[in-house]
């Protein structure tokens, strides 16, 4: 049984119908002028404008559906029922950590399905899942509930971690500049790659990649470091020609500069095909003891890939001291991981909203081809966020609501100024809103020297069909694309100091005219182009 909300896209897809263009002002179905019916992912119009291919992210890369329901295919999984076989406390009246717990580590030594049964859950301590192949499911949002009540002492932690271990092998430095959309590299002696591989294409942050970018004085926080920008499979090895020519299965989404010692490096150590699904929770705990701990998230995925949540919803903690929160700070967060996907999930009415990466409703960072879809984040400060580090490209957010962001002013002033879904940190690269609901909005510019110099948060990423009352506000670096709008708001002035260093100013087709805009969604309109029928 497939996933229903997730793989509904792929059958959207597959029935799109294809419509010429149309002037302005019509109420006719029309198409964008850099997404012709002939659109390929080569296609770029005379001004140099283009539209990266989005339809890699989320698991298996769109290829596949997530696993297959094992409940209704039970000779697919071993399933650890928490309370049958390992006496968990589904009334809320004991704490269930360690019996959870316990499941876990006999369901990570061959795999299977950590089940939790209807009831309530407390759990005083924290969970984790550190093999491939676990799932924690319970009977549904609504059915199974998850409390965390542990508050002290929990500053850059969670309380669940699907926590992977990726090691990088050594530098094969590329011997040409890699090309922005080209899916092969060329590399001196491709000696120690093989088919199959999985490898990272990263590069130095040179002196000169700064001041590239007009970010001389403020980008500092990583100069001379390393970092990993894309992850790749090699599909092909040609040693037949000087230099030798990598192909990966994914393009490149930005220039891979010889300048600044780009290579590529083997990378290990991924957790797969683990997953959380089907149950509610909550970590809301007293107002003050929440205020004490910053960047608490509920669930963690770190090191993994081809992983995914799916129908996880927060709900009011049982505590009488969290009067109603769902969430101390923060809910999920995906960290140094490739191909997730969240879907179908709601997280809302965090305590702590305030400065130090608090009220990060979806966090990501550091992570390539992310998937969040259908997910609905309410009342957090930044509810739908990229945050922190160079090295996030290829994410997807497909229909997706966010209202209420709030930045609070403090912990004895719970009230604040209005606060959007942000691109947060060091330049994301090609990502796409694809028909979101923005009833707050989306940010992404320069923010100077915020956030221990942020600089310029974004380029070549697209907002595609925005609705909700809401404002776009786009000061991406170089190009950066507004296409079809309902009722929002855009600002992409140069005159705002957000704008410094962006230009061009960002290109914006089809204000108001978001409702006629044909395909309804580029990412379900270019996966089914790419799989075909």
């Amino acid at each position: 049984m497939m996933k229903q909300g997730v793989w509904r896209m792929g059958l959207l897809a597959l029935c799109a119908v294809g419509v010429a263009s149309c002037p302005a002002g019509t109420g006719e179905p029309w198409r964008s002028a850099l997404y012709p019916e002939e659109w390929t992912p080569a296609f770029t119009d005379g001004h140099g404008r283009f539209l990266h291919d989005f339809s890699y992210a989320g698991y298996a890369n769109g290829e596949a559906p997530l696993p297959s329901d094992d409940k209704a295919c039970p000779e697919k999984a071993t399933v650890f029922d928490v309370v049958a076989g390992y006496g968990a406390d589904n009334t809320g009246a004991a704490d269930a950590t360690s019996a959870i717990q316990s499941a876990i580590n006999a369901a990570s030594v061959s795999g299977g399905v950590v089940y939790l049964p209807a009831g309530l859950y407390r759990c005083d301590g924290l969970l984790t899942i550190a093999a491939s192949n676990v799932v924690l499911r319970g009977d549904g949002p609504g059915v199974t509930y998850v409390y965390f009540t542990l508050a002290e002492g929990m500053s850059n932690k969670s309380h669940i971690t699907f926590q992977g271990s990726v090691a990088q092998g050594s530098h094969v430095l590329l011997a040409s500049d890699g090309v922005n959309r080209s899916a092969v590299v060329q590399v001196a002696d491709a000696a120690g790659l093989n088919v199959g591989d999985d490898v990272c294409v990263g590069w130095v942050i040179t002196d000169e990649f700064v001041a590239e970018h007009n970010m001389t004085g403020t980008w500092q926080a990583f100069n001379g470091q390393w970092k990993a920008f894309f992850h790749r499979t090699v599909t092909a090895i040609n040693d037949a020609v000087t230099p030798h020519e990598v192909t990966l299965d994914i393009p490149l989404r930005y220039p891979a500069k010889v300048r600044d010692a780009a290579s590529l490096r083997t990378e290990s150590g991924y957790l797969e095909q683990c997953g959380i699904e089907s149950l509610s929770v909550a970590n809301a705990v007293d107002w003050d003891a929440a205020w004490d701990e910053v960047r608490v998230h509920t669930i963690k995925f770190r090191g993994v890939r081809d992983c995914w949540a799916s129908e996880v919803e927060s709900f009011a903690s049982p505590l009488a001291e969290a009067h109603g929160y769902h969430l101390q700070n923060c809910g999920f967060k995906a960290e140094d991981s490739i191909r997730v996907t969240f879907a179908d999930c709601v997280m809302e009415r965090a305590q702590n909203r305030g400065e130090g990466g608090c009220g990060y409703l979806f966090e990501i960072s550091r992570c390539g081809e992310v998937l969040t879809c259908d997910c609905t984040a309410r009342k957090g400060r930044h509810n739908f966020i990229q945050n922190w580090d160079f090295g996030t490209s290829g994410c997807v957010w497909l229909r997706c609501a966010s209202s209420g962001g709030r930045n609070m002013l403090g912990r004895n002033i719970p009230i604040g100024l209005p606060a959007y879904c942000e691109y947060h940190h060091s330049l994301t690269m090609a990502c796409l809103v694809d028909q979101c609901n923005l009833e707050d909005g989306w940010y992404g510019g320069n923010r100077e020297d915020w956030s221990s110099g942020a600089g310029l948060t974004v380029t070549q990423s697209v907002y595609w069909n925005t609705s909700g009352g809401g404002q776009i506000r786009s000061w991406q670096y170089g190009l950066g694309y507004i296409i079809g709008t309902q009722a929002v708001g855009v600002d992409t002035s140069l005159d705002s100091s957000s704008a410094r260093g962006s230009e061009p100013e960002d290109y914006v087709e089809g204000e108001n005219r978001g409702a006629m805009l044909t395909p309804p969604s580029l990412y379900e309109d270019q996966l089914a182009r790419r799989l075909g029928p």
